[in-house]
């Protein structure tokens, strides 16, 4: 069985239910010891930027932000593709911890040495 998990989140703040969820799912990945990705892609990417994720707290749940920054300290690494980032015009000085702006070729890289996937 792999001990890696990829988390594709393509949804912004139009659905902070489904990035809320992706976060903990996420947490619970690299608190398990598993390497862990969450890969931000299309709309998804919006939450790679700083204070993107303020104020977002889905009732029963830790707020995003702080999911997110719980993510970066136990060390899961944050995807941004980045066709998907230049398209929208965001700024690559207001990153995330964590976050690193990559290619395609990256995610495939990841997936393909083994890792299991799962869609938000």
């Amino acid at each position: 069985m792999s001990k890696s998990l990829m988390i594709s989140l393509t949804q912004g703040a139009s659905d902070p239910d489904r990035a809320t969820v992706a976060f903990v799912v996420a947490n619970a990945s690299v608190a398990s010891d598993v390497e862990t990705v969450v890969f931000l892609s299309t709309e998804g990417v919006r939450w790679s930027q700083k204070g993107a994720a303020d104020g977002v707290h889905e009732t029963g749940f830790k707020a995003l932000k702080e999911l997110m920054a719980d993510f970066a300290e136990f060390g899961g690494k944050i995807y941004v593709c980045s066709p998907c980032f230049k398209k929208r015009g965001l700024d690559e000085n207001n990153l995330i911890d964590g976050a690193a702006i990559v290619g395609g070729a990256k995610a495939v890289e990841f997936l393909t040495n083994g890792a299991s996937c799962l869609s938000y």
